[in-house]
C-alpha cells in the first residue's frame, strides 16, 4: 500500500504589511507539518508575490490525520542583516479540512496574528490535499548553504514582547541545535494532473465520539401529547402519542431510559427481534438422480409452515449457494429445522437428502462476535442412507444487528410467487451524489459565419447538461461579434458523466433556427471554486458539423470562437428539497465543511393501522416499508408483506453538522411486488402512505424521543390518516458550544449572501437537483424509486395554492399579532378606554421620567416576568403536522379541488375563470387595505375570508348569527330594541349557585320591559363546564328554572373565540386586557346593540341592576 502524502501548493499572496522601511516586503512562506518544515523563494520587493510552489509532507500515521494540523508562516527577509526575518502572519488549518486531490481548490486564508499586539494583514492562498500517488516523492531537503535561519518558533511570551517592543527575534535568538529538519522545494505548479488517490479509510470515516448524559428511572404513564396552544387545537386522532416501549437499552418512560438487566447492545433505540439465520454455503458429491447422469440442485429450508428456497443449478453436483435465511422467532410454531436438498424436474422434485436440527441446541450469536463458522452435514435420505453427498451449513440465532440481516432472506416473503421479487424487499443505506452548481458565462462570440450574408444574424448561445437546457438572448450582430455577458447556472453531480454543450445559433425564420457551430466542455476539465474569485475567461473554437452523406458525420474546423468563464460553485449549498425542511446545509466544497456538532439516532419502531393500499386474494392489503432521508444519506427498511401494523425495529444514525436541519421519515406500499401473489411487477408505482417530519431544533441533547406519529395526508376528499409511525430518536451533542455558536450564524453559506441566486432560479435549479438524485438513487439495486425520492423532497412545494396562501398569511400575521397587541392597547390606553390601565400607566411614566436610571431595569424585569409566565407553554415535544395550522381541515371542498388539479388543467373553462376571479378578488382586497390603530390586523385576515371578520367590522351585536343549544342559528337582529346581559356561564363553578339565581331574579323582574339575558356555556376554565348543550339546558333549567336562554356552547378566549365575544372584549377591554378571566363575565349591551359596560365574574347580577334600569329608562 502507498504511503500517504500531504500536498500543499503555495499559490500567492496579496496585501501583505509593508516591514522593509521602503513601503514593500520580500516575503517567503514557512510550511511546518508533522515535524517537517517547508520554504518557499523569497520575492523580493513584492506585497503581491507568487509562488506556484508545490510541497510534499510524508504522513507518519493516516489515522491520526485529524489530529494534526499545517501551519504556514509568512516572513519578510531582509537578505543585508543574516538571518533576519520579520513576522507577516500566519495560516492554521486543521487536519479535518484535508481533501482528495480531486476536491481541492486555491483556498484564500486571510492572515492571523501572532499574538495579541501583532499588526498583519493581507491573505495567503493555498492549495491542501491528501494523495497516495506512489510516484509522487517526499520533498528534498535544503542545501547545506541556506541564507535564512533555522531557528524555531519562538515561545508565546517572547512573541509578545517582540510585538511590543518591535524587536526582530531572528536577529537576538542565539544559535541552537535543531531538532527537527529543515526542507524545501521549488517546483512550478505544471498543468497535467497526477493519478492522485484518494483520503484513507481511518481518515474518511474518522468516528466522532459522543456522551449522553446520565438518565436516570421517572415512572410515567403513555399520554396523548398536546402540542399547540387552544387556538390550534386539533382532533384526539390526529394528536401525537407518547409510548414507553422496551427498546434495546432498556424501557423509555418520560425520554429517560431504565437501564435492563442485561447488558445494552449497540440497538439501543429499537426493539430487540430474535431471528433464526441459516446460512446454506455449498454443497458436493451429490448423487445422481436424473438418468441422464445429471442433478439441477436446490435447497429447501423449512421451519413449521414457512418455507425459503434457493435459486437452482442446472447439472452441479458441487453447487454454490451462500444463501441466508432469517425466520423470526415470535411466529415460529415448530421445534424442528429441515434442510432439504432436491432436484429441479419438469413434473415433480426429486428428494435428494435433508439435515434435521433441534431448534432447542441451536446456539446464540451476538455482535460483535464474529460469524459463525459453517460446518458439513451429511445428507440423509429417507430410508436413512447417509451416503447422498453433504451440505455445508451455519445456523445460528441472532438479532437484526447481526451484519447477515439486511442480505437474508425473511420469512414475511414467504407468500411471494416470484422468489426475484426479494431483492425489492431487502434494507438498504444509499448515499445521494455531492452536487455542484456549474455557472456558465457567456461572454461574446467572434467571427460569426453565415452562408446568407445579406443580412444580419440574429444569434443565441444554447446550453446543454444532460436534460437540462439554457440559452441567451438573442442578439443582432451586426459586427459579426455578439455580445451577451449572461450567466446560465445548472446543476451537475459527481461524477461527472455529463458534458457541457455550446452550440451558437442564427435565427433564420420563425421557428427555424441554423447550428453555426458546437463546442462539448467536459465537466471534468472545468475549474472549481469555493468563493467569489473572479474566473478568468477562455476562448474556445467552434465546430461546425457539415454532412456528407447518410452514414458519415465529418466535423469541419472554423475561425468562429466563443468567450466563456465557466466554474463549478462549491460555496453554495445546492438544494435539493424544500428550503423549509433542508436536512443538509453544508457548501458543496468539502474545505469550508465544519466538524459535526453531534449524533442524530433513529430507531423505526413499526407503524399501526395501516391503510390497505392493494387488493391481494380479495382482501384488503399493505407492503409497507420506511424511507429516512437526512443529509446526503438515505436509509430504506425491509418490506414487511401483507401487515397492516408492521415491526421494522431498524436504527440508523447520521453525523449532525448544523441543529436547524430537519429529519424526513416516509412510509411507502411496495408496488414492485404487485397483487397476485406479490408477483414482481415493474410498471407499479410504489405509492406513499404518509410522511413525518421531526426538527433537530426541538430536541433536547441525550434524550429519548418515543413517539406514536398520526400518518396524515391530504387528499382531494381531505385530511385523511392513513395510520400511525412509531418512532425512537435521540440526538447526542458532542459539545453545546458549537451548537449555541452555529445558532449565531447565518442558515446558508456565505455565498448565497455575498453573490445569491434569483428565488426563481433557486427553483428552477432545486427541480433539477431532484430529478438529477432521482435518477441516480433510481439506478441502484434495490432502486429507490424516482416517485419516492420527490415525494421526500417535496418536489411540488413551489406549486401555489389558496390553502397554502392562507396558512402562510395566517402565520405571519400571528408573527405580528404581538405588535398589533401592543398597538392595540396604547391605542386604548390614549383613548381612556379603561380608565384604571391609563391612570396606572401615566403613573408608571412619571416614575420613570423622575427616575431615569429605572428604565432599564423595569424593562428588564417585564422581559424576565414574560420570559417565567411563558416558560409553561414552551415546547416540550417535536411538533408534527397541524391541520388547523396548515388549513387542511377546514379547506373549502373547490380550493382542494384547484390544489389537486392538474397541468394543463382538467376542469371547465367557467370554473377556471370563476377561480382567476377570486383570486383577483382577493388580491385586490389585500392590495386596497392598510393598517388603521387596532382594526389592522383584523381586516387584513377579513380580506382573507377569515370568519372572525365580522367581530371587527361590525357596529353592534345585532349583526352577529349565534348558535342555539340544538344549533340553530340565532339571528342577533331580533334583540334590536332591547337590553341584553351576555353572561358566559358554567355549571360547576363556585360562582353557579349565586349567579344563576340572580340571573333568574333579574329575568323575572324586567324580561316584560324589555330585558334579554343571553348565557354562553364555556369549558374553558378549569374544564367547569364538561357536559353537552343538552345536559346544559337541562342543569340550568331543571334546577334553576331559568327561562332565559341557554344557546350554544363557545370559546370565549384564544383563536376558536367565537366572533361575537372577540367583538364584546373588543368594545369593553378588562383590567389587565381583553382576555375573560372567569366564568361570569358580563356584558351589558344598549338597545342600538352597542356595548355599556363589563363586569368582572365577582360582582353579582343584582348589583348592575341601577345599570340595566337606566338603559331600560332610556
Amino acid at each position: 500500500m502507498a504511503a500517504y502524502k500531504l500536498g500543499v501548493e503555495v499559490a500567492s499572496a496579496h496585501d501583505l504589511m509593508p516591514k522593509d522601511g521602503q513601503g514593500s516586503a520580500s516575503a517567503c512562506v514557512e510550511l511546518m507539518f508533522d515535524g517537517q518544515r517547508f520554504r518557499t523563494a523569497i520575492k523580493d520587493k513584492d506585497l503581491n508575490p507568487v509562488w506556484n510552489e508545490r510541497f510534499y509532507f510524508n504522513v507518519s500515521d493516516p489515522s491520526n490525520l485529524p489530529e494534526l494540523a499545517l501551519e504556514a508562516y509568512v516572513y519578510n527577509i531582509n537578505r543585508s542583516i543574516d538571518g533576519s526575518r520579520s513576522f507577516l502572519g500566519k495560516v492554521r488549518i486543521a487536519g479535518t479540512s484535508f481533501v482528495p486531490f480531486p476536491d481541492a481548490v486555491v483556498m484564500h486564508y486571510p492572515l492571523e496574528k501572532r499574538g495579541m499586539f501583532s499588526r498583519v494583514k493581507g491573505e495567503l492562498g493555498l492549495k491542501v490535499y491528501i494523495t497516495n500517488d506512489p510516484s509522487i516523492k517526499a520533498s528534498n531537503p535544503l542545501p547545506a548553504m541556506d541564507p535564512v535561519s533555522n531557528n524555531p518558533p519562538p515561545t508565546p511570551a517572547e512573541q509578545i514582547a517582540a510585538d511590543i517592543t518591535g524587536t526582530n527575534l531572528s536577529t537576538t535568538h542565539e544559535h541552537r541545535a535543531e531538532v527537527k529538519t529543515l526542507h524545501t522545494i521549488a517546483k512550478e505548479v505544471q498543468h497535467q494532473h497526477h493519478g492522485h488517490g484518494h483520503l484513507p479509510a481511518s481518515f474518511a470515516d474518522q468516528p466522532s465520539k459522543y456522551a449522553v448524559d446520565q438518565m436516570k428511572p421517572e415512572p410515567q404513564q403513555p399520554k396523548i401529547v398536546r402540542m399547540y396552544s387552544a387556538a390550534s387545537q386539533q382532533p384526539m386522532d390526529y394528536a401525537l402519542k407518547e409510548t414507553s416501549p422496551f427498546l434495546g437499552g432498556g424501557q423509555v418512560v418520560g425520554g429517560r431510559v431504565i437501564r435492563a438487566e442485561k447488558h445494552a447492545s449497540t440497538y439501543d433505540l429499537v426493539e430487540r427481534m430474535q431471528y433464526l439465520f441459516v446460512r446454506v454455503v455449498k454443497a458436493r458429491d451429490l448423487p445422481d438422480m436424473d438418468v441422464t447422469g445429471s442433478l439441477d440442485p436446490y435447497v429447501e429450508v423449512r421451519v413449521g409452515n414457512y418455507r425459503g428456497i434457493t435459486r437452482h443449478f442446472e447439472k452441479q453436483k458441487n453447487p454454490e449457494w451462500n444463501a441466508v435465511f432469517a425466520f423470526s422467532r415470535d411466529r415460529m410454531q415448530a421445534t424442528i429445522l429441515e434442510v432439504v436438498v432436491k432436484d429441479k424436474d419438469l413434473l415433480k422434485d426429486d428428494f435428494v437428502g435433508l439435515v434435521r436440527f433441534d431448534l432447542n441446541d441451536v446456539p446464540m450469536r451476538v455482535p460483535p462476535d464474529s460469524p459463525l463458522a459453517p460446518e458439513w452435514y451429511r445428507l440423509v435420505h429417507k430410508t436413512g442412507d447417509k451416503s447422498r453427498g453433504e451440505l455445508m451449513l451455519a445456523v445460528w440465532i441472532g438479532t437484526q444487528a447481526d451484519e447477515a440481516f439486511p442480505d437474508a432472506w425473511h420469512s414475511d416473503a414467504a407468500t411471494l410467487e416470484d422468489p426475484s421479487a426479494v431483492t425489492h424487499m431487502k434494507s438498504k443505506v444509499y448515499h445521494a451524489p455531492r452536487l455542484w452548481y456549474l455557472r456558465v458565462n457567456i461572454i461574446e462570440a467572434q467571427d460569426i459565419a453565415i452562408t446568407d450574408k445579406t443580412r444580419y444574424p440574429d444569434v443565441f448561445v444554447r446550453a446543454q447538461v444532460g436534460h437540462q437546457h439554457g440559452r441567451t438572448k438573442p442578439v443582432q450582430a451586426r459586427n459579426f461579434n455578439p455580445f451577451w455577458n449572461e450567466d446560465l447556472m445548472f446543476v451537475a453531480a459527481e461524477p461527472f458523466e455529463d458534458h457541457l454543450i455550446l452550440s451558437l445559433e442564427d435565427r433564420v425564420a420563425p421557428n427555424k433556427d441554423e447550428v453555426l457551430g458546437r463546442v462539448i466542455i467536459p465537466l471534468t476539465m472545468i475549474d472549481r471554486r469555493a468563493d467569489d474569485r473572479i474566473v478568468h475567461g477562455k476562448w474556445f473554437n467552434l465546430e461546425k458539423p457539415v454532412l456528407i452523406d447518410v452514414d458519415q458525420l465529418k466535423k469541419e474546423k472554423f475561425s468562429t470562437r466563443l468567450h466563456l468563464r465557466l466554474c463549478l460553485d462549491g460555496g453554495y449549498h445546492v438544494l435539493d428539497e424544500s428550503t423549509n425542511y433542508s436536512s443538509d446545509l453544508r457548501p458543496t466544497a468539502k474545505q469550508l465543511w465544519k466538524p459535526s456538532i453531534g449524533l442524530l439516532e433513529l430507531g423505526i419502531l413499526g407503524a399501526q393501522g395501516i391503510v390497505p393500499m392493494k387488493t391481494r386474494d380479495g382482501k384488503g392489503s399493505s407492503d409497507t416499508y420506511c424511507v429516512a432521508k437526512y443529509g446526503s444519506k438515505w436509509v430504506r427498511t425491509r418490506t414487511i408483506v401483507n401487515n397492516p401494523g408492521p415491526k421494522f425495529n431498524e436504527q440508523y444514525t447520521w453525523e449532525v453538522y448544523d441543529p436547524a436541519t430537519v429529519l424526513t421519515v416516509g412510509v411507502f406500499d411496495n408496488g414492485q411486488l404487485g397483487e397476485k401473489g406479490g408477483e414482481k411487477t415493474s410498471s407499479s408505482k410504489d405509492a406513499k402512505i404518509g410522511k413525518v417530519r421531526i426538527r433537530l431544533s426541538t430536541l433536547e441533547t441525550g434524550r429519548v424521543y418515543t413517539h406514536s406519529y398520526p400518518l396524515l395526508v391530504l387528499h382531494p376528499s381531505g385530511v385523511k390518516k392513513m395510520g400511525e409511525l412509531h418512532l425512537a430518536i435521540r440526538f447526542s451533542s458532542t459539545s453545546l458550544v458549537n451548537m449555541m455558536y452555529l445558532y449565531s450564524r447565518p442558515l446558508l453559506p456565505k455565498m448565497h449572501y455575498v453573490r445569491p441566486i434569483p428565488v426563481l432560479q433557486v427553483d428552477m435549479l432545486r427541480h433539477q437537483a431532484v430529478q438529477i438524485v432521482s435518477a441516480r438513487l433510481s439506478r441502484m439495486e434495490p432502486p429507490l424509486r424516482k416517485e419516492v425520492v420527490e415525494y421526500m423532497s417535496d418536489v411540488d412545494s413551489h406549486l401555489w395554492s389558496m390553502r397554502r396562501s392562507k396558512a402562510n398569511f395566517f402565520r405571519l400575521m400571528s408573527v405580528f399579532s404581538g405588535l398589533f397587541a401592543v398597538s392595540k392597547w396604547f391605542n386604548g390606553v390614549c383613548s381612556w378606554r379603561n380608565p384604571i390601565t391609563t391612570v396606572l400607566v401615566h403613573i408608571l411614566f412619571i416614575m420613570l421620567v423622575c427616575f431615569p436610571e429605572l428604565i432599564l431595569p423595569t424593562v428588564f424585569l417585564y422581559m424576565f416576568l414574560i420570559g417565567v409566565w411563558n416558560y409553561r407553554y414552551r415546547p416540550r415535544y417535536p411538533p408534527h403536522m397541524n391541520t388547523k395550522i396548515s388549513h387542511a381541515e377546514a379547506v373549502h371542498p373547490d380550493e382542494l379541488d384547484e390544489e389537486f388539479d392538474t397541468f394543463p388543467t382538467s376542469r371547465s373553462p367557467d370554473v377556471i375563470r370563476m377561480r382567476y376571479d377570486r383570486l383577483r378578488s382577493v388580491a385586490g382586497r389585500i392590495q386596497t387595505v392598510w393598517f388603521v390603530q387596532e382594526n389592522t390586523s383584523v381586516s387584513l385576515k377579513a380580506n382573507m375570508g377569515a370568519a372572525e371578520s365580522s367581530s371587527k367590522l361590525a357596529g353592534s351585536i345585532h349583526e352577529f348569527t349565534v348558535k342555539d343549544a340544538r344549533g340553530s342559528d340565532v339571528e342577533l337582529s331580533r334583540y334590536k330594541g332591547k337590553v341584553v346581559l351576555i353572561v358566559n356561564v358554567a355549571s360547576r363553578c363556585g360562582l353557579t349557585n349565586s349567579n344563576y339565581t340572580e340571573l333568574g331574579q333579574l329575568y323575572g323582574k324586567y324580561k316584560e320591559t324589555g330585558l334579554e339575558i343571553l348565557a354562553f356555556p364555556c369549558n374553558q376554565f378549569a374544564g367547569q363546564e364538561p357536559g353537552s348543550n343538552e345536559q346544559v339546558v337541562e342543569f340550568a333549567c331543571t334546577r334553576f328554572k331559568a327561562e332565559y336562554p341557554i344557546l350554544g356552547k363557545v370559546d370565549v378566549n384564544g383563536g376558536n373565540a367565537a366572533p361575537l365575544y372577540k367583538f364584546l372584549k373588543s368594545e369593553r377591554g378588562g383590567l389587565f386586557g381583553e382576555r375573560i378571566k372567569w366564568n361570569f363575565t358580563k356584558f351589558l349591551v344598549d338597545k342600538e346593540g352597542h356595548v355599556v359596560n363589563r363586569y368582572a365574574p365577582t360582582s353579582s347580577p343584582l348589583s348592575i341592576e341601577n345599570d340595566i334600569k337606566n338603559l331600560l329608562g332610556a
